[in-house]
């Protein structure tokens, strides 16, 4: 029996398996609406059998865009574009989930492939960004530090968020705290040099992401998993650290978190990050032991055995992968073909299931 194709009950939702696809960033909305693209995107990783299907960070205020291009749920207009791009992903079998962000100081840039780089000027469609502290990204404009207002302020936009998230249809939400965005910006004293409630200690640095729990569990009621996804280390000297990951996500399920997605790094430019297949994996597993809490496993899982094992040995409860699904929109029948676990196909791919 495959544990990566055995079903994860969290709250009232049943996951078919335990490979999902990780939110990725197709910076190709408009006004923060999604496209028909997203909508494609989306509903072939469900055709091709992931469990859980997680919509790329979206916006929860036009400010905490990552790009011009990015996705958002600050107005109805947003929340309707994406009821048809549920519906597809739940036609076709799959949990719809959503990243509900905010890009702090690394907002308002230019998209990868862009001629640009840095900040996108506010001539060109950019906007002044918020921190917890004035220090700049390197290579980006320098943020302006947020008082009490604007943090209550973000509170409510996630919870707003949220709400319009779940008319929408979203059976899972996900508030991103990695990758060098705004939560994460509070949690790492290498960009948190406030000297108020909200800096200094853990508990302190820790105390925005836990509003925004409290506030997004609240909105959603008893029956919605709410995942939170924290980098685990900031690969850089006197940055968060893999312990803290772990006190942090033990106090994230005391306020309503169910699952805590293992990420790492893009706070500083001058992480370094030592690449090679499952390089996460020991993160997960730190913080999972040291927690006590259910998390997730990313980071350079390609193949159906690797995934196995990582579940097998105990350091993680599930799988996202990102990469892998780009390149096989159909990882997941792939991966059970391999294992040979029996699961449900689409019927129009039954032809390839066995042979």
């Amino acid at each position: 029996m495959s544990i990566l194709f055995s079903p994860l009950r969290l709250r009232s939702v049943e996951f078919r398996n335990r490979l999902w696809v990780s939110p990725m960033c197709m910076y190709s909305a408009v006004d923060g609406m999604p496209q028909e693209w997203h909508h494609t995107h989306l509903a072939q990783f469900a055709s091709g059998g992931a469990g859980l299907v997680v919509a790329e960070a979206t916006a929860v205020a036009p400010e905490g865009r990552i790009s011009p291009r990015d996705t958002g749920l600050w107005n109805d207009e947003q929340r309707d574009a994406w009821t048809p791009i549920v519906r597809a992903i739940h036609d076709r079998g799959a949990v719809a989930g959503i990243q509900l962000a905010h890009a702090g100081r690394k907002a308002s840039t230019w998209w990868p492939w862009a001629d640009d780089r840095g900040s996108v000027p506010v001539g060109d469609g950019g906007w002044s960004t918020v921190a917890p502290s004035p220090v700049a990204f390197d290579g980006f404009d320098a943020p302006i530090a947020l008082e009490i207002t604007g943090i209550d302020n973000v509170v409510d936009a996630f919870a707003a968020a949220a709400r319009r998230a779940l008319d929408a249809g979203f059976d899972v939400l996900e508030i991103h705290g990695a990758h060098g965005y705004l939560l994460h910006q509070f949690l790492s004293p290498l960009s948190n040099q406030r000297t108020d409630e909200y800096g200094g200690t853990l508990a302190n640095r820790a105390r925005l992401l836990l509003r925004v729990i409290d506030a997004v569990r609240a909105e959603s009621g008893d029956d919605v998993p709410l995942l939170v996804r924290i980098s685990a280390t900031d690969h850089a000297d006197g940055g968060f650290t893999p312990e803290e990951a772990a006190v942090v996500g033990g106090w994230a399920t005391e306020h309503g978190a169910d699952f805590i997605d293992v990420s790492s790094g893009g706070l500083v430019a001058h992480q370094q990050i030592d690449l090679f297949p499952g390089y996460q994996v020991a993160l997960a597993e730190t913080v999972r032991q040291g927690g006590r809490i259910p998390v997730s496993a990313v980071g350079l899982i390609t193949a159906a055995e690797q995934a196995e094992r990582v579940l097998a040995e105990g350091a993680a409860d599930a799988i996202f992968a990102g990469r892998e699904w780009l390149r096989d929109p159909h990882f997941a029948l792939r991966a059970a073909h391999e294992l040979g676990a029996d699961v449900s196909w689409p019927s129009q791919y039954l032809r390839a299931r066995w042979r």
